[in-house]
């Protein structure tokens, strides 16, 4: 399979990704997390963060789990492409 076979699904994720993390409000600032702030939660970097946001990269299924329990969601949340 060529390596853009799943491009548009990627994007898809990221927006979701996004969209969900900016549901998601910091109880001090009472503002969105941002980028940074999940990966600090995650374990992640926040450039890795940025890169599944831009639909850039493939995110292991430990990353999206990791991803989807700090926004509290559960994983298909991350998948639920038809509310973006």
């Amino acid at each position: 399979m060529e390596e853009n076979g799943f491009k548009k699904e990627r994007i898809q994720l990221g927006k979701s990704i996004m969209h969900l993390r900016n549901q998601c409000i910091n109880k001090e600032t009472g503002k969105p997390i941002s980028q940074e702030e999940l990966g600090l939660r995650t374990g992640l970097a926040k450039n890795h963060i940025g890169k599944i946001e831009r639909g850039q990269t493939n995110p292991k299924i430990e990353t999206l789990f990791a991803i989807a329990r700090e926004l509290n969601v559960n994983i298909q949340s991350l998948f639920n492409f038809e509310e973006l």
